[in-house]
């Protein structure tokens, strides 16, 4: 059996051999099956207090509910597209990048969610400004949270939207009803400017089916529904992952042969995003336009002194006019591990190639670290090889960055928060952090192995690597002719996606409803009127996101890590400070939550004068803006609380004495 078949240019078809629509019918019972949860969901909201049910799911989860929706909300599109590219990129090194993320619930459950879930029914707080405000009682700061919440949330909403498209697009890829509807809407579309400038018809239509799922289901039933769906996500990715890693290892050849070729891999050299490339000429003009998809295969005879063939494989679609023979600065990567131009080579006939072509004027550039020939062995030790930065992917610095970055930022999410101020009981808190450990634990470490293995079974992804979890299991079902198991490995990711968007789409409208409306402007207001609120802000909130990623960022981990990284530089100093120290006032903790939203944002600022992109920081001594943004927090938090006046002797009672003091 040929375990290295066509994966590259456009994906195989789920069921191309039987000419099956299974994979739609997954995605339809799927489907289903979230809006019977919302439903049921629904109708709790009509028996019990409307704003405590609808956002906090009346503080009654149980273990199971707890421990699920709290992993499943954490694991979001990152987790299975993001994180898997990094893995495909940078090597082994991503089990150490990744490593700290086992000991998240014990810190971030562990550390608060106890104090705060007493805080928040001390208080009746059901969202985290509400903590916020009611705790340091100040209005001005419970607003101030609101306005980061919703500033980071939106950009992250935004990336999800992408991720779950772009999944759902592989997952539908070659279904005959899906194609259709894609050319159809493109017609439709084609005289609406914005809509026309989508990635593609089939990724617009993948957008508006996710788009509208998500966003009924979650306006619909509230936060019951984001927990049972959240349950049931939580359910499919653990499978999806367990399925997919003897598949990987066996269809690589086992971990130690994957190793081995590890080793004698060197990183591509690439196209700069501005300038260079290659040029093609062709060997006679095309009668027709001739259209060069990305992923299609190039080669040409070696080079002079050098045994090893020129092997490139095309990163931004391109075209040549009819008529014309020549095309320049065309952006591809360029294979340089003789094995891995060997296996492309050798099943030619099922790869996608350009045939009849010359390449000249080859300008491309070498990784910064793990330059071509001159390091084998870069994807299998540390640092790891990188694109950008000369000291590698994980330098030692930067290693104990991310330790900070998945284990104590995670802390500090306000989307993590919200399931703190939710569980029932001590003891449901205990043996939470026990079962999503183990849970962590069954996904990302699977991950590390069956995307190294990638590395051999997929040469050449680079250019394209948030696709590759799709692609893998796409791959790995095909080869053992299962075909249908496609649609429930590429349910994983998308459970992912959906699990973390439905949580955002939550914690941004109970932020405009609850903090802001509520608390603010209409402080008698009538349930009906806030219900009705709820669900249409709820709506809008959603409805802007999917519409912004028509035309989606690029760089979804990158995001992902920006958006982490600043709510807790922001969000956790005054948390903690407000859960555990009696003398914080609200001075304090506004300078706590300026301080670190205000560095690390200047961090990013200057990456983008200095480094040429937002999402590569300034690194100040190497660190990752993680580190520097949180320890300006506590320290001017700590300041600022000791240079101004302590807080009433009534609001520390309230929040440190189980009775009130007596007069």
């Amino acid at each position: 059996m040929n375990f290295l078949s066509d994966t590259t240019n456009s994906l195989p078809l789920v069921l191309a051999a039987e000419g099956s629509n299974a994979a739609l019918v997954s995605f339809l019972i799927y489907t289903a099956a979230v809006f019977v949860l919302a439903a049921l969901s629904n109708r709790l909201l009509k028996s019990k207090s409307f704003l405590s049910e609808y956002f906090l799911g009346s503080r009654g989860l149980g273990v199971w509910a707890f421990a699920l929706t709290f992993a499943a909300t954490s694991s979001s599109g990152g987790s299975f597209t993001g994180f898997p590219s990094k893995i495909y990129t940078h090597g082994w090194i991503l089990a150490l990048w990744i490593g700290s993320y086992m000991v998240v619930p014990i810190c971030t459950m562990g550390l608060i969610g106890k104090r705060l879930n007493q805080v928040a029914r001390r208080s009746g707080s059901i969202t985290v400004p509400d903590v916020i405000r009611d705790r340091f009682h100040s209005q001005m700061l419970g607003l101030m949270a609101v306005s980061l919440i919703v500033f980071f949330m939106s950009i992250n909403l935004v990336a999800q939207f992408k991720a779950g498209s772009l999944i759902l697009q592989t997952l539908l890829d070659g279904v005959t009803v899906f194609e259709s509807t894609a050319g159809s809407l493109a017609n439709a579309v084609s005289g609406i400017p914005y809509l026309n400038s989508a990635e593609s018809p089939e990724y617009l239509l993948c957008l508006l089916v996710f788009g509208i799922a998500v966003i009924l289901y979650t306006t619909y039933g509230g936060f019951h529904a984001v927990v049972w769906t959240d349950v049931m996500q939580g359910i499919v990715m653990v499978i999806g992952v367990i399925i997919m890693l003897p598949l990987a290892i066996s269809q690589s050849g086992g971990l130690e042969h994957t190793t081995k070729l590890m080793a004698k891999m060197t990183p591509p050299r690439i196209s700069a995003e501005d300038e260079g490339g290659i040029t093609l000429t062709l060997d006679k003009p095309r009668e027709e336009l001739l259209r060069i998809d990305a992923g299609t295969w190039i080669t040409d005879k070696p080079i002079p002194d050098s045994n090893v063939p020129l092997l490139f494989r095309v990163t931004r679609a391109t075209q040549i006019p009819a008529g014309e023979t020549t095309v320049n600065e065309v952006k591809v990567l360029q294979l340089t591990t003789l094995d891995d131009i060997e296996r492309i080579l050798a099943r030619r006939e099922s790869e996608e190639f350009l045939e009849g072509v010359r390449v000249s004027n080859i300008d491309l550039k070498a990784y910064a670290y793990g330059e071509e020939g001159t390091q084998q062995g870069t994807y299998v030790v540390g640092p790891g090889p990188s694109p950008s930065s000369s000291s590698g992917f994980l330098p030692l610095s930067l290693a104990i960055s991310f330790f900070f970055m998945w284990a104590i930022s995670g802390t500090g999410q306000p989307a993590n928060m919200v399931r703190l101020m939710a569980f029932r009981d001590t003891k449901t808190l205990q043996r939470s952090i026990c079962t999503v450990a183990i849970y962590y634990t069954l996904i990302y470490f699977p991950l590390v192995l069956i995307f190294c293995c990638a590395r051999v079974l997929l040469p050449g992804m680079e250019g394209d690597p948030d696709s590759i979890m799709p692609k893998m299991a796409v791959l790995l079902t095909d080869n053992i002719q299962m075909g249908w198991l496609a649609g429930l490995l590429v349910a994983a990711p998308f459970a992912a996606v959906m699990s973390t968007v439905d949580s955002f789409l939550l914690l941004i409208s109970s932020a405009w409803v609850r903090d802001v409306y509520q608390r603010n402007l209409n402080p008698e207001a009538s349930e009906r009127t806030i219900k009705l609120l709820s669900y249409l802000v709820t709506f809008v909130v959603g409805t802007a996101a999917m519409i912004v990623a028509i035309n989606p960022p690029k760089f979804l981990q990158d995001i992902i890590v920006y958006v982490g990284s600043g709510l807790a530089a922001s969000f956790l100093a005054p948390i903690v400070y407000g859960l555990y120290w009696r003398r914080v006032n609200a001075a304090g903790a506004m300078g706590a939550m300026l301080g670190g939203f205000s560095v690390h944002l200047a961090m990013y600022v200057t990456g983008f004068f200095v480094n040429g992109s937002f999402f590569k920081p300034y690194q100040l001594f190497n660190f990752d803006p993680i580190i520097i943004g949180l320890s300006v927090s506590f320290i001017s938090g700590f300041v600022v609380t000791k240079l101004t006046a302590p807080p009433s002797d009534e609001l520390v009672h309230k929040y440190f004495y189980t009775t009130k003091a007596k007069s």
